[in-house]
């Protein structure tokens, strides 16, 4: 560990998040945005009402004190200071993707992918237990259901369900999302027993990718099932400890190294109402990760 670059990449972090060097390239983005649009004009660039975003994610601020930041380090600079509601609206329609403010030469791969894939729940709202145990009142939650390359432990594929959604059928468009959309080359995808199914084997070797899936306890050899079903349950029956070092399954912990992450900077609940901005919230907060890990050094 090269403590003195980590500490480093650490210390950036606290510069992006107040960074308004964004107002340098202000009139240029402005006049790109307002080109043929119809009605009123844009007032405030993208890249400002991310940047706000994201300090408003990091720091758990409501929207009234995200726009006091804004008057404290920006008051003289700014032509204007947004209001509270405007920088509400404008963050939940931001288009975000989980890579948009990431160093592209961090995203160069010498090799093919080997991703983790898990999901985990966040609450809907910042009330604590109390309310559940003694009025019965149930809140519900979301799910994050994530793709992770385990190399460098970035997010590459995201999707956000009810808590009724069942992990295995997620699968598809996480592993569609990062080979289509993204064009990469996934080599392994390594899972627990949630993703254990015919389907999901008959995907997964559909795309060329080795399916490295601890299946349930009970699973049985059957005619029935596809072939590298039928192949790993043999080998986990026969020898489970050689699979997981066959296939690399001890690294599947670096889905849960993720999910620790983003909980511990901002927190195991959304603040967000509506469900598409809760959707557009978790995008925001793993954004805000991806560009994190990106400049951290170890």
């Amino acid at each position: 560990m090269n403590w003195k670059r980590y500490n480093e990449s650490l210390v950036k972090r606290g510069e992006i998040l107040l960074d308004f060097d964004v107002i340098d390239n202000w009139d240029s983005e402005l006049e790109k945005m307002n080109e043929c649009k119809e009605g009123r004009k844009f007032v405030y660039p993208d890249s400002f009402i991310k940047l706000l975003g994201y300090v408003r994610a990091y720091f758990h601020l409501p929207y009234r004190q995200t726009e006091g930041i804004v008057r404290a380090h920006a008051a003289n600079t700014l032509p204007s200071i947004p209001h509270y509601s405007r920088i509400c609206r404008r963050i939940n329609r931001l288009h975000i993707k989980i890579d948009d403010d990431q160093d592209k030469s961090s995203l160069q791969h010498d090799d093919n992918f080997v991703i983790a894939i898990d999901s985990t729940g966040v609450k809907v709202t910042n009330r604590g237990e109390w309310i559940r145990h003694k009025w019965k009142v149930k809140r519900g939650y979301l799910k994050i259901h994530i793709a992770v390359d385990i190399t460098k432990k970035r997010i590459l594929s995201l999707q956000v369900t009810s808590e009724q959604v069942h992990d295995g059928k997620i699968l598809p468009e996480l592993v569609d999302d990062i080979t289509i959309k993204q064009n990469k080359v996934v080599e392994t995808a390594i899972m627990d027993g949630a993703y254990d199914s015919n389907n999901n084997f008959q995907f997964l070797s559909f795309k060329g990718i080795q399916p490295a899936i601890k299946v349930r306890k009970n699973a049985k050899y059957r005619k029935t099932n596809h072939y590298l079903r039928n192949k790993n349950v043999q080998s986990q029956k026969t020898n489970l400890q050689q699979w997981k070092d066959s296939v690399d399954y001890g690294k599947r912990w670096m889905v849960e190294t993720v999910f620790s992450c983003i909980k511990r900077m901002f927190g195991e609940y959304v603040t967000a109402i509506r469900f598409e901005n809760m959707i557009k919230e978790i995008i925001l907060k793993a954004s805000l990760y991806n560009w994190f890990q990106s400049i951290t050094v170890t």
